[in-house]
């Protein structure tokens, strides 16, 4: 490489340093393609915008969508929006951007002045110095701080897969709980009509104390229960909310009235593992890391040894008294390490380290991402079996119960007792399967995550391993 080469190289990377700014919209385009397609079945779901404009505009949609019974689509779309948390990660993103700009711009020259006299001269001097190993190892550290910026923004998307399937369950819980809620009131009623009859026969002398009694009891056990499934879609609700980042008038906000239907064929394990190992942000970061652990290994030793390497011009002008004559001089200077007694042995076992580190890490992350996506889909398969089996064969065989109560009923073969307990059975039955269908559409949820988002906190050993790396650093 001829020395005209050589500068050509040194301008090009001195341009570079001073052409690299920060991302305009803090790269949350990064993360939206990262996430397309990963968050909780909405396609394409949109972040919130840095710019006020951008944010005016987002708060006009979320009052339509809380205007509206509100959907799971709509709810996840809200929680990216306006959740306070998400905001805060995304800025925190930007901030991780702007010191990536800072760590590849090169450190200002130093400019030494001296001013020096004697009985017979007047000396004054100029230095001029900047970091030599800064300018030649700019490439590399360009390409380091992008690496490092593409697992944060990984890890700014896991944040993001896990707000939507964090909220989407929220919401199923939520509308589950007031469905099952609505169900317990039922019961009530069936409970209260039976204590009602007990107290009015026991005020005849049809019934004794004892059978009013247990009528009675099952009045307190229906309250108590009904109780409990209140404070369950309270706190449910509540738990959306906080995912939602609402509160005030627009916590007031109406829920769907139902769950979505069970869906007609189930998903076939055929390709799951490969789907997760391809699609899965864990993995994808894990293969990042190895790869700027590959590369920082070729560095590691020299810039051990040759970490201190500077270039300073100097211009010295001194000037004799007596005659006022002056002498100029002008030179370079190299400031060169010795390396008597660190030659970058240790650098290089510790980048080597780092490098069996992080192949480990990418088989373990995944041997996990294999293990979940299957556990995944055994619940999920197993969920769906048992939701059909509530919806297919127990509810309508409760309802043929209570019809055949209902017929002997009206033959006198069956008392008012038979029937308000069979109404309380078929009551729990449709309660037990919406808490199945409710099941499984969780179940179903953590597949979809397990299968294209990550493992909650599989990204922080990247995130703090490549954080605790160094770069070259020079004077």
């Amino acid at each position: 490489m001829t020395s005209t080469h050589r500068f050509s190289v040194l301008a090009a990377a001195a341009l570079l340093a001073g052409c690299a700014s920060v991302s305009p919209d803090g790269l949350r385009s990064d993360v939206a393609s990262l996430t397309a397609g990963r968050t909780a079945g909405v396609a394409q779901a949109a972040l919130p915008a840095m710019d006020p404009s951008a944010r005016a505009r987002a708060q006009q949609s979320i009052d339509g969508w809380l205007a509206q019974p509100l959907t799971q689509d709509a709810a996840v779309r809200i929680a990216l929006l306006n959740n306070p948390g998400l905001q805060a990660r995304l800025a925190a993103l930007g901030v991780a951007d702007a010191e990536r700009v800072q760590a590849i711009s090169l450190p200002n020259p130093h400019l030494t002045l001296g001013r020096f006299t004697n009985s017979q001269e007047r000396e004054i001097e100029r230095t001029l110095a900047f970091g030599l190993l800064d300018l030649i190892t700019l490439p590399w550290r360009t390409q380091r701080e992008a690496e490092r910026l593409q697992i944060a923004t990984l890890q700014a998307a896991q944040d993001v897969v896990q707000l939507a399937a964090d909220t989407r369950r929220a919401w199923l819980r939520a509308v589950a709980a007031e469905q099952v809620a609505a169900t317990h009131d039922r019961m009530v009623e069936a409970a209260e009509v039976g204590a009602e009859l007990a107290r009015r026969m026991a005020q005849v002398g049809n019934w004794s104390r004892l059978q009013q009694a247990r009528e009675q009891s099952v009045l307190h056990e229906a309250n108590s229960q009904r109780a409990r499934t209140r404070l369950a879609a309270a706190t449910a609700r509540e738990d959306l909310n906080r995912r939602l980042g609402v509160w005030g008038a627009q916590a007031q906000y109406q829920l769907a009235p139902q769950l979505p239907p069970l869906p007609a064929t189930a998903l076939p394990a055929d390709g799951i593992e490969a789907t997760a190992l391809r699609e899965r942000l864990d993995v994808q970061a894990a293969r990042r890391q190895l790869d700027t652990q590959a590369v920082r290994q070729g560095w590691s030793r020299a810039s051990a040894v040759f970490g201190d390497i500077g270039l300073a011009y100097s211009r010295n002008t001194a000037t004799e008294r007596a005659t006022g004559s002056s002498d100029i001089k002008r030179g370079w200077e190299i400031e060169l390490p010795l390396p008597l007694f660190d030659w970058g042995g240790a650098a290089r076992t510790r980048a080597q380290a780092e490098v069996e580190q992080s192949a480990a890490q990418l088989q373990d992350t995944a041997v996990r991402a294999r293990s979940e996506v299957r556990a995944a889909w055994l619940t999920y398969r197993t969920a769906l079996d048992l939701a059909r089996q509530q919806q297919a064969e127990v509810v309508p065989l409760r309802q043929l119960i209570s019809d055949e109560t209902t017929l002997r009923y009206n033959g006198m073969l069956a008392s008012v007792w038979d029937m308000l307990a069979e109404a309380r059975n078929s009551t729990q039955a449709v309660a037990n399967a919406i808490e199945a269908q409710r099941d499984f559409w969780l179940a179903e949820t953590d597949l979809q995550l397990a299968l294209t988002g990550t493992s909650p906190g599989a990204l922080q050993g990247l995130t703090s391993g490549a954080a605790a790396s160094t770069t070259p650093q020079g004077h």
